[in-house]
């Protein structure tokens, strides 16, 4: 038997931040799951189809690139325009690698500096 990805999971300092961000970003819809001693927020795509994006709190701070990152792609609107739409919402521009290639890409971080990819 396979098995398909659930989730996704960040870990953070204010999973609330976080998660709001990255629901603007998809346009995913966010509920808080309570659970005693774990609580998190879930992220979750039209449908529940997955994978769901998961929030968690941890007290470490992020040290290093991270190992795995989502790559994004914009649906509704060109490279530049989607770049300016997720700098309003707070990413940040880590590398800008447009110039390497036709189509290339830009790296971002999110609030808790996360990074990702806009293809």
């Amino acid at each position: 038997m396979l098995s398909s990805i659930l989730n996704v999971t960040f870990d953070c300092h204010n999973p609330r931040v976080v998660s709001t961000f990255w629901c603007a970003v998809t346009g995913y819809s966010l509920e808080e799951v309570k659970t005693p001693g774990n609580d998190y927020w879930v992220a979750s795509a039209p449908e529940d189809i997955w994978p769901r994006l998961v929030f968690v709190s941890v007290s470490e701070n992020k040290v290093v690139k991270n190992r795995v990152h989502l790559d994004l792609m914009p649906v509704e609107r060109d490279q530049e325009a989607e770049l300016n739409r997720l700098l309003g919402l707070g990413a940040t521009i880590v590398d800008d690698r447009r110039t390497l290639s036709p189509g290339g890409w830009v790296v971002l971080a999110d609030p808790e500096g996360n990074e990702f990819c806009l293809e």
